[in-house]
């Protein structure tokens, strides 16, 4: 065992025990994040609290610990897929409310002009997450931050009357809608974490109904091994997101939510996905049978998330309804 005190080896290993209690600490997700007190005068601008929290939630995606991961071509960041996952998952839904706050939000008719600072931020923050230089998605997300910034403050001042904030119950429903689809998908990747035959619906409901290729009418639904963990912590940062931004609609679409007696759907909706923050205390995720004897994280997540999106269902129905 004498190599082992060589010079030459000694480093080697030194360095990688450095990157792997490196990547320890890094394989960290953010806590929660608050409102600023605010004075009563200022709370009551109505999207002030939905605009500060998406800020909020985008300046943690940059500034959380070991900053934004995505596009790191350095160890031990480049070998850490965790972290990275839960980042896209976050991404994934403030792209989707700074969209429907640029085209619903902000416009009170289809005919409306939109937004000049929402229709800066939309782009910025759709630039490819793993972009590295030219441009860095960094870069191009803290100019988006930058627009819903001043979008912010236009809102707050009372002698700004061309930023607006229209809390209305279709445009909470629009927004719903977008996550209603994206919570969907996740749990159907999820629940096929273990191989399922399943009967195909695609066209299920129209008689009339076409597509543009025949498929069978079983189909074999199965994530691969590779993506247990990515899906995993994808929905994990995808819950982190909604439930602050949930947590803002309830204050800015308050007297739509009581109108329609929806606050404890929308309640439930956030309790189902803060199950989803749990910590994991198993060292990986495990892709145990549904019935045996070890675990199945991806299939307790998906039933945390599928029970959400069944309750945003419902609130859909409700704020359509009334």
């Amino acid at each position: 065992m004498a190599f082992l005190r060589h010079p030459l080896v000694i480093g080697v290993l030194s360095i990688i025990g450095l990157v792997l209690i490196s990547g320890w600490y890094l394989d960290d997700e953010p806590e929660f994040q608050q409102l600023n007190q605010s004075t009563d005068a200022e709370r009551t601008v109505v999207g002030s609290a939905t605009t500060e929290m998406l800020i909020k939630t985008a300046e943690t995606l940059l500034e959380k610990r070991g900053g934004y991961m995505s596009n790191d071509i350095m160890p031990p960041m480049v070998m850490m897929d965790n972290v990275p996952n839960w980042e896209f998952g976050v991404l994934q839904q403030i792209r989707d409310l700074v969209k429907a706050m640029r085209n619903d939000y902000s416009r009170s008719q289809t005919q409306s002009l939109a937004d000049p600072d929402l229709e800066i931020a939309e782009p910025k923050f759709n630039v490819d997450s793993d972009a590295w230089m030219f441009p860095s998605a960094e870069g191009e997300y803290k100019e988006g931050i930058k627009a819903l910034r001043k979008y912010e403050l236009r809102l707050r001042d009372p002698n700004q009357q061309n930023a607006q904030f229209y809390a209305r119950a279709d445009n909470l429903g629009e927004w719903l809608g977008l996550v209603e689809k994206r919570l969907g998908s996740l749990s159907q990747r999820l629940s096929q974490a273990r191989p399922q035959v399943r009967v195909n619906t695609d066209l299920a409901g129209d008689a009339r109904a076409q597509q543009s290729t025949s498929a069978a009418d079983e189909v074999l639904a199965k994530t691969s091994w590779f993506d247990i963990d990515d899906n995993f912590y994808e929905a994990r940062g995808t819950a982190w997101a909604l439930i602050h931004y949930l947590r803002a609609a309830e204050i800015d679409f308050r007297p739509v939510l009581e109108d329609k007696n929806a606050v404890p759907t929308l309640r439930q909706i956030i309790r189902e996905l803060e199950s989803t923050q749990q910590d994991v205390d198993s060292p990986m995720i495990l892709n145990g049978s549904g019935m045996g004897m070890f675990a199945n994280h991806s299939l307790v997540m998906s039933s945390y998330i599928g029970r959400a999106n069944s309750a945003i269902a419902d609130l859909r129905r409700l704020l359509a309804d009334g």
